[in-house]
């Protein structure tokens, strides 16, 4: 079971809640629970490299557990489930100098009120500089009554999309960018991509 962290004087009450169902929970967790010390350090923005290892090198296991953390960045549980849909990425070719705009549906899918924290991840396809798998640049949090959909927008800057190239100066490589939208960085719902085209 989760910890609960260091929740104040009224956490028993918080937490009374959350169990007897007078609540229903939202929060996300803001680091990765490895299952065992062994996997340290684990992490959800690793180099592609890591990704050999994990998934290719080894397989799907370490020698007596699986290689998956216990819970992943920006995961979190809920009473009611929550639906993705008709993602839309403009322009899906830009100049370095734009910003990007992604929209998003998201529904509730049970029959009681929740509150879902949508998460933005964007991937740098291919760069001079090796960039990690995937990099949180947005997340927003949405009421959501029984049967409710709602849309979700976010705005990608010039800023969300710039690195250090190998001079230590602040770059925006042209090249495809691969958005992932999800409720963690291990449960991806929506992925699409758009084009920096060169000046």
């Amino acid at each position: 079971m989760p910890k609960a962290w260091c929740p104040g004087e009224k956490g028993g009450e918080a937490i009374a809640d959350i169990l007897f169902g007078d609540y229903n929970p939202s929060g996300k967790l803001p680091v990765t629970i490895p299952r065992h010390v062994g996997q340290l350090p684990v992490y959800y923005n690793h180099k592609p490299s890591k990704t050999y290892w994990l998934e290719e090198g080894w397989g799907n296991s370490y020698a007596d557990l699986e290689n998956k953390p216990l819970w992943e960045f920006g995961h979190g549980l809920s009473y009611t489930t929550y639906e993705y849909s008709d993602l839309r990425i403009s322009p899906e070719k830009s100049k370095k100098g734009l910003s990007i705009q992604v929209s998003l549906k998201v529904a509730n899918a049970g029959k009681i009120e929740g509150s879902e924290i949508v998460q933005l991840y964007i991937r740098d396809v291919k760069s001079t500089v090796v960039r990690p798998v995937k990099e949180l640049k947005g997340f927003s949090k949405v009421k959501l009554s029984p049967e409710e959909v709602v849309e979700v927008d976010f705005e990608l800057s010039p800023e969300d999309l710039s690195m250090y190239d190998r001079n230590m100066k602040r770059i925006i490589e042209p090249g495809i960018f691969e958005v992932m939208i999800g409720s963690s960085s291990e449960k991806i719902h929506l992925k699409g991509n758009f084009e920096i085209i060169p000046d």
